[in-house]
């Protein structure tokens, strides 16, 4: 059929190609032509048909393989169907599986979480047997005693912290624990206030059974979480017993170390020591003895009570101070016997600075208290003094003032190799109060020349022995150099003005218009 059709196309072509030619060329009768070209049209038309009768069989057969193809494509695009509703399905079952799964694994996550909380609540919950054991039974001293005891305490603080939700599962274990508690506290207690009873004895070296107490100071934590009144029992006990036994030891100390002082100490009235081959010290060196082995027993028992009794800050200081109170009365009894008829003051000021160099290491409560004491008797005395009630008084420097230079003098010098402000501010005190004394004297003088010549001649001899003992810059030099200059000045103009009165004062209005910048002013004025 193909082929067939092939040449039937080609036929009418060239039919058509050579009736336009013949037109053309021969100028035919279209009639005929037209006959002509029917006939053949006939004959093209009759031999189609029997070409198609000749491929009718083959015809047939195409029909029928093409019907087949349509039944089978029809049966695949029924198959196809199936498989796409298929698949349609297996999606929405796929989805319902995820679902499924990620419902099944929270629930999964769920119960391993529940689970794991119930464990650890029911393991934290119950109480074994071996913690019974050992709390009943095994001595405080040994390790197991005190892991059990670490547990129970655990223990205890989550069954009272489950009790405020309100967990009924407490009730079955909270009567174990109690009893166990008890028994804990009476074992603890026992050993700690054992442990103290045993400072008290004669010659008994108290630090052994501090380091005995530091290596169980669980056991104060725990009687401090679970039975406050017996933990302050066992403080108290503590706190007086370490009182008393610092007070004997530090009374004893001081009354032996007193033995080696010297009888005697040299006055004004002497004219040479007498010669003493006994073994003998000053007070500031004994002074010295006995703050270092208070600084050394308070270093230690200030650490102890912060460690074992776990306080800080002003709670430390507050058990400190209960433990050692008497022992720094004490030693501020002694000191105060000792300054009441002492007048030495660079020995007390050396005392003083001992206790400076010591506070590098720990506060002393007493350096405070001894350096008030001292400075501000000297104060009280410079203040209540009366110039009258001194007898006869001249232009030339005043013992008092002399006194108070060589006093200053050494404070300020031994002051400058270790500051302390509150010494700076005592001084300045003093100062202060010398200043005012020395005006004082002056107004008993008539004459303001005499005055002005008392003041310089006595700001001239302090500013002289302050500045050979201590720095040309320190505070008191530098103040009285600025006060030496002032009366200087005075002085001067007092001792000219009779003479170049006019002068000196347009010389100062001048110099005050000059810093005003009126100097116009002053050539209009002329």
């Amino acid at each position: 059929m193909s082929s067939f059709s092939t040449k039937s196309m080609f036929t009418s072509k060239e039919i058509w190609k050579m009736t336009l030619s013949n037109l053309l060329l021969n100028l035919v009768d279209l009639r005929e032509y037209a006959k002509q070209i029917e006939k053949e049209l006939e004959g093209v038309e009759n031999a189609s048909i029997q070409d198609y009768i000749k491929e009718s069989q083959n015809i047939a057969s195409l029909h029928n393989q093409i019907t087949a193809c349509d039944g089978i494509l029809e049966r695949m695009e029924q198959m196809l169907s199936g498989f796409q509703s298929d698949l349609g399905s297996l999606s929405a079952e796929i989805q319902t599986l995820q679902k499924q799964s990620i419902g099944m694994n929270i629930k999964l996550q769920n119960r391993q979480a529940v689970r794991g909380e119930l464990s650890q609540f029911v393991d934290e919950m119950a109480v074994p047997e071996s913690m019974i054991n050992h709390i009943l039974d095994t001595p405080v001293t040994e390790r197991f005693f005190l892991e059990q005891l670490h547990e129970l305490n655990h223990k205890i603080s989550f069954v009272k912290e489950q009790s405020f939700k309100e967990a009924l599962s407490c009730r079955d274990v909270v009567d174990v624990l109690e009893n166990l508690k008890l028994k804990a506290i009476g074992k603890i207690r026992e050993f700690l206030l054992q442990k103290i009873n045993q400072m008290k004895k004669p010659m008994a070296n108290y630090q052994v059974q501090q380091n005995a107490l530091l290596k169980a100071r669980f056991f104060y934590e725990f009687l401090l979480a679970n039975e406050r009144h017996v933990a302050k029992e066992v403080r108290d006990e503590y706190v007086d017993t370490m009182s008393k036994v610092n007070y004997s030891y530090f009374k004893g100390y001081i009354s032996r170390l007193m033995k080696l002082q010297y009888d005697e100490v040299a006055d004004k009235d002497d004219l040479m020591g007498v010669e003493d081959t006994a073994r003998r010290h000053t007070f500031e060196s004994l002074f010295r003895s006995q703050h270092y082995a208070l600084l050394d027993n308070s270093c230690r028992e200030y650490l102890f009570v912060c460690d074992f009794f776990m306080v800080s800050l002003s709670n430390a200081q507050d058990l400190f101070n209960a433990v050692l109170g008497k022992t720094l009365s004490l030693f501020m009894k002694h000191m105060e016997v000792y300054t009441h008829e002492c007048y030495d003051a660079i020995a007390i000021f050396l005392c003083i600075h001992i206790i400076l160099r010591f506070r590098t290491i720990m506060s002393d409560r007493t350096s405070a208290g001894i350096r008030q004491y001292i400075l501000e008797l000297n104060i009280v005395s410079i203040k209540d003094t009366d110039p009258q009630k001194l007898g006869h008084i001249d232009i030339s420097p005043h013992y008092i003032t002399r006194r108070y230079a060589e006093f200053s003098g050494a404070l300020v010098s031994i002051n400058e190799s270790f500051p302390d402000e509150r010494l700076d501010r005592l001084l300045s005190k003093l100062q202060s109060e010398v200043e005012n004394f020395i005006l004082r004297m002056a107004a008993e003088f008539p004459a303001r020349k005499e005055q002005l010549i008392f003041l310089i001649n006595n700001y001239d001899m302090m500013l002289g022995v302050i500045s050979e003992r201590a720095s040309e810059e320190s505070r008191e030099a530098g103040s009285f150099r600025s006060l030496l200059g002032a009366r200087t000045q005075e002085y001067i103009e007092e001792v000219l003005s009779p003479y170049f009165g006019s002068l000196m004062t347009f010389v100062k209005d001048a110099e005050s218009r000059i810093e005003r910048g009126q100097a116009d002013s002053m050539k209009t004025q002329d």
